[in-house]
């Protein structure tokens, strides 16, 4: 289906959750392996590479840059390697669309580079914080011009001399963490970071995957510039973020029983079955194994009745991506629940604190947003028209709130939810999800 820029989902009321499904790829292990893929000697094999936008919007840039990449054809993907210093200077921009992952880490990995290059992307992107990101680069020698407002266009002047620095995060970011770590990788010296709460380590683990050595020490990250990177092969497992819309959807709708197969169960992005679990879901974890380094697993999951809960904190960065699904499970528990510590959740595509509060009072939930997080009292879900800011995890979530609502659910904009789950429209109503896709004005 191609999806035009004024998409709108139709969701009508009811149904439930069935059957056995595999959601896309890992969204964020599908943009390390063509990074790292990219610098190490030799061939590296990928499958369950997720076909989205912001993941092929990677793919493409390190075409641009000279790298031969097959496919991807199925989630396969062939990447000869150039080696850490065979990249070659884009004849253009590279244009990163609506992927802050892209270029928040394509900052750290390309301030180490001989040549010139200049990020750019949609308006969305274009509108989001990259000093986070631009500012310790610059502290290890690198020299990257943004706008006024620290946002892009990013300008990256190439051959900067960097050197490995010691950096407390200021807030809990995998991005920043492993744009750091990339750019060390380059650094004279040992680059160290240490996180304020942990954040998902894929980088971590795919550069131990790829031979090059990284150190951790309690909460401090380091590695040492100069190494190489060998290539090897890469099962991305299924997105756990995912994953998320159909655990909400199966937990909400009555009688529903849904297996998710080959969900990738990293303890850094684990959060949200804990807090589901807290609120009374019904989630069974099986078959556990590791693949390629990262630990995946089938969960199993029935409906159940959820009661509102204080999240805890040390939950939030483990779980930053799929709040948006867990508000729509906090609308149908019993009682309050509370979120706060996610001020995060104000900078990500669209400020999801806001926009999933904003939507919900539309369908009839008291919901009120805070400066670090929500207060949603549980209740009945109205029918109603929301607009999900071209935020691709908004809209999805709120087709799922279908699934317990007294009539249709319209979403507007929803062109973006191909950046992360191509298929979704397809796979939710193979599933059980009244769903359709039409353009406004239709």
């Amino acid at each position: 289906m191609s999806l035009s820029s004024n998409l709108l989902f139709s969701v009508k009321p009811g149904g439930l959750l069935t059957g056995s499904v595999r959601v896309p790829g890992d969204k964020s292990i599908s943009h390390r392996s063509i990074m790292l893929g990219s610098l190490a000697e030799g061939v590296t094999h990928v499958t369950g590479f997720l076909e989205g936008d912001d993941s092929l919007a990677t793919l493409q840039a390190f075409r641009n840059m000279g790298v031969q990449i097959d496919g991807p054809e199925d989630g396969v993907v062939v990447i000869h390697g150039v080696g850490m210093h065979g990249l070659k200077q884009p004849e253009l921009a590279l244009d990163l669309g609506n992927s802050g992952t892209s270029m928040r880490l394509l900052s750290g990995l390309l301030a180490g580079q001989g040549f010139d290059t200049t990020l750019v992307g949609d308006t969305s992107l274009s509108s989001r914080p990259m000093r986070r990101v631009t500012d310790p680069l610059a502290q290890m020698g690198a020299q990257i011009v943004s706008t006024a407002a620290g946002s892009a266009p990013l300008q990256i002047k190439g051959g900067s001399k960097l050197s490995g620095i010691d950096y407390p995060m200021p807030v809990a970011s995998a991005q920043v963490k492993s744009s750091l770590l990339l750019a060390g990788l380059y650094a004279e010296g040992i680059t160290t970071v240490t996180e304020p709460a942990p954040t998902r380590d894929h980088t971590e683990r795919m550069l131990n995957g790829f031979g090059y050595q990284v150190q951790r020490d309690g909460s401090r990250i380091s590695l040492s510039g100069g190494g190489k990177l060998t290539a090897c092969d890469i099962d991305v497992p299924a997105d756990i973020s995912s994953a998320t819309f159909f655990l909400v959807g199966a937990t909400i709708a009555p009688d529903s029983d849904l297996l998710l197969q080959h969900v990738g169960m990293n303890p850094t992005r684990d959060g949200v079955i804990n807090i589901l679990c807290l609120m009374g879901a019904n989630i069974e974890v099986s078959n556990r194994r590791d693949v390629g380094g990262e630990p995946v697993a089938d969960l199993r999951v029935r409906s159940a009745t959820l009661k509102g809960i204080r999240i805890p904190e040390d939950q939030v960065p483990l779980a930053i991506d799929e709040f948006p699904a867990i508000f729509i499970a906090a609308a149908c528990a019993e009682g309050e629940t509370i979120l706060t510590g996610a001020e995060e959740l104000r900078v990500k595509e669209s400020d999801r604190i806001q926009v999933m509060a904003d939507g919900l009072v539309t369908l009839g939930i008291d919901a009120q947003s805070t400066e670090d997080g929500i207060r949603i009292q549980g209740g009945k879900l109205d029918g109603g028209e929301v607009d999900s800011h071209g935020d691709h995890r908004i809209a999805m979530s709120f087709a799922m709130a279908a699934l317990r609502s007294s009539g249709v659910i319209r979403i507007r904009d929803c062109r973006n939810v191909d950046t992360s789950f191509p298929g979704f429209v397809s796979l939710a109503s193979t599933s059980g999800l009244e769903i359709t896709a039409e353009g406004e004005g239709i």
